[in-house]
C-alpha cells in the first residue's frame, strides 16, 4: 500500500522539528548546493533504499556540517592526501569516497569497504546536519529517475516525508557533486564528473 500524501505545506518544517523527527526514524528532504537531498539517520539508512526502490549495492553518502565527524566515520588511520583535499573543497560539491570500516560504513555501504562522504555548501543544509549529526543521503529522486530539481518536485515523489523550510530553498546548480575515490594503490580516481573541478 502507498503512504499517504499529505499536503506540502504540513510537511514543511523548520530545522529543530525536522532534526527530531529524523531522531524519531523518519527520513526527510533538504536543500543542498547541488541536487536537494533525501537523508535519514545511518541506522536508518535501509529507509532510504525502500524509499527510492534503489538496488542495495549502490551506497548512501554520509553528509555532515564539518568534516571531522567524516573522517572519524571511516574509522581507519587517516592519509594526509585525504585532509588535505577535504579542506580545499569542503563545504562543496565535491564527494570524497573513501576506505572504510566500521558500523557507519557497513550500514551505508553493505558489504562494501569505502565511505562515500561531503560537507554541502548549502546554509540551510548545514543548519539542519548541525543539529542531526552526520546523515545517510542520496539524491531525491527513485532509482533511475532524473533529479527532482525543486522542493515540490521532490515533494511529489515523496509524499509522506517531510522537507525542511522555509521554502523557497536557495538556488542549487542542478547538478550532482562531483565523486572522487582513493584508488587502493594509491591516487584519485574519478568515479562520476558534477558541479566542482577538483584541484588534487
Amino acid at each position: 500500500m502507498a503512504p499517504p500524501s499529505l499536503p506540502l505545506a504540513s510537511r514543511v518544517l523548520d530545522a529543530v522539528a525536522l532534526a527530531q523527527a529524523l531522531a524519531g526514524g523518519s527520513a526527510a528532504i533538504f536543500p543542498t548546493d547541488t541536487l536537494p537531498a533525501l537523508a535519514a539517520k545511518p541506522s536508518e539508512a535501509p529507509l532510504l533504499w525502500r524509499l527510492k526502490d534503489r538496488p542495495a549495492d549502490k551506497p548512501m553518502i554520509l553528509m555532515a556540517a564539518d568534516p571531522a565527524p567524516l573522517l572519524e566515520a571511516l574509522s581507519i588511520p587517516l592519509r594526509q592526501e585525504w585532509i588535505l583535499l577535504a579542506q580545499r573543497h569542503w563545504p562543496g560539491a565535491l564527494t570524497l569516497v573513501l576506505p572504510a570500516r566500521g558500523p557507519i560504513a557497513e550500514a551505508l555501504h553493505p558489504c562494501g569497504e569505502t565511505l562515500g562522504l561531503r560537507v554541502p555548501a548549502c546554509p540551510q543544509a548545514l543548519a539542519l546536519l548541525r543539529l542531526t549529526g552526520p546523515l545517510a543521503t542520496t539524491s531525491a529522486n527513485p532509482s533511475g529517475a532524473p533529479s527532482c530539481l525543486t522542493p515540490e518536485a521532490a515533494a511529489q515523489v515523496f509524499p509522506s516525508v517531510p522537507l525542511l523550510g522555509p521554502l523557497p530553498w536557495p538556488a542549487a546548480a542542478g547538478q550532482g557533486s562531483t565523486v572522487l575515490a582513493w584508488a587502493a594503490e594509491g591516487g584519485w580516481q574519478l568515479l562520476r564528473p558534477g558541479a566542482v573541478i577538483p584541484k588534487v
